[in-house]
């Protein structure tokens, strides 16, 4: 019997994997891809608002991959469209970092990228981001609102958001994104995507040595496990599988670094994750993290960071009030607040690479509650109150270990829940292989939005 013929969302929301066999196979070209991607940007960025900018060059690129292919080139992501989040630096284009800045066009790509095109992958264009990467949600004054495919009226999260919204829509296998306090796994919380903020230093942040005093990471958002396995493969040198972790002792908890209140469907979320953990073999027992000095450490580093960011622009007048609030922080706080910071956060690193409960990971919430509603956080209430959406996801920043948002099942209004695992420094291999195992128990459950 003939298999039937794939649609275009089968093909579309294939990720990654998917669509590198459907390459390999000939079942389509990279030329195909490329403008099933542009149709759907076509058909649903006008409403979404993912992206800054196309690149005219994409099209060079996928008919190069398409000759590769037919010579037996067999590169990682050959012919597969991906996009970059617009902090990223791509050879002849601005990264206006979701800001007014009139920036210059960048001299060379940024390590990743250059890693991106050097395994085949067609670069689409760059996503849209808050101001300096700032906030839990993606929205500016120059960009507008960009929306969550699963509910335009919520947000994708942030500050990733533009990178979530394609990805989790279809328009592009996978992304790159960046996470300086949450900002590869609130948007991946917020659409059903897979995040993992690695370990600090996994990936290469080049041209830049550090980013926001120690926070920031590079990595990426995808539609599976095996997607992120991929990406990751070409981002660093580190080879990285998935592989039966054997029997564990699994933490969970629901203490946040702030004293937030957890969202019912959040906590059965988490339950549940424990509850198909414990279905797999492992031990699981409660035990909250000691986050003292954290909170500080985090504010600092993020400000003053912040800061230095705000002075590198072109125009740093061209920016909203808040993102200037921050930076003005930032400023009063070098020196030795800084020094102190920094020194808080290597304490709280050591105390917390053993994780509580003596156990080898641990499973948090992802966010608070639900992907809210846009512009719930406007003007210069947002540095006041962003800090609670990202209650537990920036400690693991301060101390640089890794943490993983996976999909957890749906909220009473279709919106996707998600839970985090967080394991001690180079463990990113083993959260992986355990959020394989809980993506393989939640099968049957839908991954595309309808858009």
């Amino acid at each position: 019997m003939t298999a039937p013929a794939l649609s275009d969302d089968d093909i579309a929301f294939a990720g990654v994997v998917g669509q590198r066999a459907l390459l390999r196979s000939g079942e389509v070209t990279s030329r195909q891809l490329l403008a099933l991607s542009h149709a759907r940007i076509a058909r649903l960025d006008r409403r979404l608002n993912a992206f800054r900018t196309l690149f005219d060059s994409a099209a060079a690129e996928a008919a190069a991959a398409d000759e590769a292919l037919a010579a037996g080139d067999e590169r990682p992501l050959l012919g597969v469209p991906v996009a970059v989040k617009d902090t990223m630096s791509v050879v002849g284009q601005p990264a206006f970092l979701g800001t007014g800045s009139a920036e210059p066009p960048a001299e060379a790509d940024a390590e990743v990228v250059r890693r991106l095109r050097a395994a085949g992958a067609v670069v689409v264009g760059t996503t849209h981001l808050p101001e300096l990467a700032l906030w839990p949600f993606t929205e500016s004054r120059t960009f507008g609102v960009t929306r969550n495919p699963w509910d335009p009226s919520r947000t994708p999260g942030g500050s990733s958001g533009g990178s979530a919204a394609a990805v989790a829509s279809g328009m592009v296998a996978a992304a790159l994104a960046s996470d300086g306090g949450g900002s590869i796994r609130i948007p991946a919380a917020c659409c059903g995507l897979v995040g993992l903020k690695p370990t600090r230093d996994l990936v290469s942040l080049a041209p830049a040595q550090e980013h926001w005093y120690g926070l920031s990471v590079v990595g990426c958002l995808t539609r599976t496990v095996e997607d992120t396995v991929a990406l990751l493969n070409v981002l660093q040198d580190t080879p990285l599988q998935v592989r039966d972790p054997g029997a564990l002792r699994v933490a969970w908890s629901l203490k946040g670094l702030l004293p937030v209140g957890v969202d019912r469907e959040v906590k059965a979320a988490v339950h549940e994750a424990v509850r198909r953990l414990d279905r797999l073999g492992h031990s699981v027992v409660q035990a909250d993290p000691e986050y003292t000095g954290l909170y500080e450490s985090f504010v600092v580093r993020y400000a003053a960071g912040a800061a230095q960011d705000l002075a590198a622009l072109a125009e740093p007048r061209a920016t909203e009030p808040r993102t200037r609030l921050v930076a003005a922080l930032g400023r009063r706080l070098g020196g030795r607040p800084l020094a102190r910071a920094r020194r808080l956060g290597d304490t709280a690193a050591v105390r917390l690479s053993r994780v509580p409960g003596g156990a080898d990971l641990l499973v948090l919430p992802a966010l608070p509650a639900p992907a809210p509603a846009v512009e719930s956080l406007r003007g210069l209430k947002a540095p006041l109150l962003a800090s609670r959406r990202a209650a537990f996801t920036s400690p693991w920043n301060v101390t640089g270990q890794p943490a993983l948002s996976v999909p957890m099942g749906f909220s009473a209004e279709g919106l996707p829940l998600a839970v985090q695992l967080v394991g001690p420094p180079g463990s990113d291999e083993l959260l992986l292989s355990v959020a394989a195992q809980l993506e393989s128990l939640a099968a049957e459950e839908p991954r595309r939005p309808v858009l």
